[in-house]
């Protein structure tokens, strides 16, 4: 064990901000850190905005669920797989650039999230809460048009970036035995390891400081995975002629 391994173990997602401010410069050296994440043939198909402009952060606030603290964060980060430089980089060497493949799209996809992540941990590592923000993708064209998104670009996901004001509990994962494969995928995990895990989350929801519920893990996942998920997704993504073929 050492700090890293600590501050790894210890994350949560942060809803509650204080209202001190973030340094232009610290925000700037957080996402210096993200462009240090690996990347795929380094395309470096991330672009990373952020939000100053209170009214268009709530706007933005607005389409993503209406969450508050997209609004009260000390930054907000929305977080962009961006395949149009590349499609101009092609332009100006004179090779044409070959739209839809889905390929390229896990590649700048992949790259936002190693982006992403790398940035958390730099922030974690200051003391700074985070929380994504997959509802972005709710309304994934009306963002864009705020944000003024050209054609091979789309919002990944947005990033809140801020002092703490809570300090939650911390959310219990999978028993590494289920997770954990040696060599090939198989299912010999113990069931009574997630029946265990159930057990563990259940507690968790009850007593958590937010929001407790009566639930367990296998229930909010069958619940979330038992129906459809932004069906809008695959044709907006076409839209920005993105994964096609």
């Amino acid at each position: 064990m050492n700090e890293t391994f600590a501050l790894l173990k210890n994350h949560r997602s942060i809803r509650q901000f204080t209202d001190q401010p973030i340094e232009v410069a610290l925000v700037q050296d957080i996402v210096r850190c993200g462009q240090h994440a690996a990347s795929s043939s380094n395309v470096q198909a991330c672009t990373v905005l952020q939000i100053t402009d209170a009214d268009l952060r709530s706007q933005i606030a607005h389409w993503a669920g209406d969450q508050d603290y997209v609004r009260s964060a000390g930054a907000f980060l929305v977080f962009c797989a961006d395949l149009h430089r590349s499609s101009g980089i092609c332009h100006r060497a004179g090779t044409e650039f070959v739209a839809g493949m889905t390929e390229h799209f896990i590649i700048a996809t992949v790259d936002v999230a190693l982006f992403a992540q790398n940035c958390v941990i730099a922030a974690e590592s200051l003391g700074l809460g985070t929380c994504y923000i997959g509802a972005v993708r709710n309304h994934p064209q009306e963002i864009s048009t705020l944000l003024e998104l050209p054609d091979q670009v789309y919002p990944v996901f947005g990033l809140c970036l801020g002092y703490p004001k809570q300090h939650p509990n911390l959310k219990p994962r999978l028993p590494l035995s289920v997770v954990l494969k040696e060599n090939r995928y198989n299912e010999t995990a113990d069931p009574g390891d997630i029946a265990h895990y159930d057990a563990r989350m259940n507690e968790y929801y009850l007593h958590r400081s937010f929001t407790r519920k009566d639930s367990h893990w296998t229930q909010e996942v069958a619940g979330l995975l038992g129906r459809e998920a932004r069906p809008h997704m695959r044709a907006f993504l076409q839209q920005r002629g993105m994964n096609s073929r």
